[in-house]
This record gives structure tokens, C-alpha cells and sequence, in this order.
């Protein structure tokens, strides 16, 4: 198939159901887990802001999901299912060493249906070896939680980040990252994008010799969420409210369709020191746009 005149092979991923491989299963609990970070302040959040939050990230939609028991890889297919997602990807022709460890580099448009999606193509091409490093809340996804090393850079767990890091990269598991570390933001141009990227991608994969393979996601959020962002970014405020939407974003990407082009894999041997790490960060996420 080809998209656009683009010579490039598309393949389309049909999601086929498969054995249900856990039956051990530990749902959302919003009580429990905001409750639980609120530590002592917990007695002050209201019921009834709890129900709205509930209501918001859809907590009944995804347990119906979650009851269903997926794994690993096999949770990011069936998620797809249920969503009704299609999902066209070009470029896994440039993936034909399945022997090499590269390290996988995305823009982050829609915060859940690309990781998602990412987690189906490259975990069914690699047969499952994939690691994300994500934010620690997703490791409450314990069909999700096998495939991520959790990034929490705050409290006890910051002790141990740099390790975990370090052993991921190490290992013989591809590794994924959304550089950006939050969602893509409107910008003043009109134009979707990341902000700036994070450099350990590169200063990871040089260190331990991975190829650098740029991914470029196409989809993007709804203006309400944008507008979210905006304000809290105009009101300097700490919290990234926009991020409680997110779940609301990806019930409202049901029956979408979206398309993944992967590029060519960029030799670790590239990023030497006529730039700084961070400035050869923000080039490869020059190369995603262009893809």
C-alpha cells in the first residue's frame, strides 16, 4: 500500500482477540491512589470532587477495559480493540535487523493512544522486548506495568531513577521514549508540537551504542485540551492540570485512525561533540517533524 505518492510501504495493524493471559486483576481506584498521594491533606479532598474526577478519566470505562486481564504487549493490542482504533505505520522496513538495540524516539501528541500504539507495533515487531520509561502513574496499569520503568524524579524513588535508567539502556529491551516528557502543546503559529526534548536519549544510547530511530506520530488532542495547557502555563502554575484530561482525550479517540511513520535508524556514532547532547536532542526532533 502507499500513502500520499509516499514510495514508502504502509502496513495497516489489524487487531485480532487473543487468550486473555492474566486473570489476576487490580482495577483503577482513584479513591485509593489520589488519597494516597494526598498523604495527611487526604481528609480535605470532597467526595464529590472525587466523583467528578471519577466521571472525568472515565474510571468505569477503563475497569471494564482492565477486567479483561491483558499483559504486556497483548494490553496495548486489545486497548486498541476497544477503542477502535486503526492504526496505518510506514517505515518498519527500515527495522529488518531485529538483532540491534535501538533506542526509539517519538513525538507526543495525544498522551495515551501513542504510547499505546507504539506499544502494539514495535512490541509485536520485537516480539515483546520493549521498554517505555513513563510516569510512575502508569505503573497503577498493571497490564501495562511489565512493559516500563517508572520516571518519578520526586520523593523516594528519584534515588534509584538513575539506575533504572542505566540497567534499561544496558539491557537487551528496546527502549521508547517521548523525550518531550509531557504532551505537545499548541503553539504560537497554530502548528502542534513537543516542546523541548530531553537529552538522556542521547547521552544513553552513546554511552551504550544504541541507533537512535526517529518515530513521528500523527494525531493531535482536542482544543479544549490545548487551551488547558495555555492557562496553566500562563498562571505559572506547578500542577500540569492538562494532564487530568488526558483519559477524557483518549475516550474521545474512539473509532479514530491515526498514522505512525518510523525513519531510519540514526547511528549512535552521529551525535558527536560538535553539539552539545541537548542541542543533537533538539536535531532528532527536527528529524521527527520532517518525517
Amino acid at each position: 500500500m502507499r500513502k500520499n505518492g509516499s514510495d514508502r510501504p504502509e502496513h495497516r495493524f489489524l487487531i485480532v482477540r487473543k487468550e486473555m493471559p492474566d486473570s489476576d486483576v487490580t482495577l483503577i481506584d482513584l479513591d485509593r491512589i489520589v488519597r494516597s498521594r494526598a498523604g495527611k491533606k487526604a481528609k480535605y479532598i470532597p467526595q464529590f470532587l472525587m466523583d467528578r474526577l471519577k466521571a472525568l478519566v472515565h474510571q468505569d470505562f477503563i475497569n471494564a477495559f482492565l477486567s479483561q486481564g491483558y499483559v504486556g504487549v497483548d494490553f496495548c493490542e486489545q486497548a486498541l480493540r476497544y477503542l477502535d482504533v486503526t492504526v496505518d505505520v510506514e517505515g518498519l522496513e527500515h527495522l529488518s535487523d531485529r538483532s540491534r538495540k535501538y533506542t526509539f524516539v517519538s513525538n507526543h501528541p495525544l498522551g495515551a493512544i501513542d504510547g499505546v500504539t507504539l506499544g502494539m507495533v514495535l512490541g509485536r515487531h520485537f516480539d515483546g522486548k520493549i521498554k517505555y520509561l513513563v510516569n510512575d502513574l502508569l505503573m497503577n496499569l498493571k497490564g501495562l506495568a511489565p512493559l516500563c520503568i517508572p520516571i518519578n524524579k520526586m520523593g523516594k524513588q528519584a534515588r534509584n531513577f538513575p539506575q533504572l535508567v542505566a540497567e534499561a539502556f544496558s539491557s537487551d529491551n528496546q527502549i521508547v521514549m517521548f523525550p518531550a516528557g509531557i504532551c505537545s502543546r499548541r503553539m504560537p503559529d497554530g502548528e502542534i508540537r513537543d516542546l523541548a526534548w530531553n537529552k538522556t536519549f542521547i547521552t544513553k544510547s552513546v554511552m551504550t551504542q544504541r541507533d537512535v530511530v526517529p518515530i513521528h506520530f500523527i494525531g493531535h488532542n482536542s482544543d479544549r485540551f490545548y487551551s488547558v495547557a495555555e492557562w496553566c502555563r500562563r498562571l505559572h502554575l506547578k500542577f500540569n492540570f492538562a494532564q487530568l484530561f488526558l483519559p477524557d482525550e483518549m475516550y474521545r479517540s474512539q473509532h479514530g485512525r491515526y498514522r505512525v511513520v518510523i525513519g531510519k535508524p540514526i547511528p549512535w556514532t552521529t551525535f558527536d561533540k560538535t553539539r552539545t547532547a541537548c542541542q543533537w536532542a533538539q536535531e532528532v526532533k527536527g528529524q521527527v517533524y520532517r518525517l
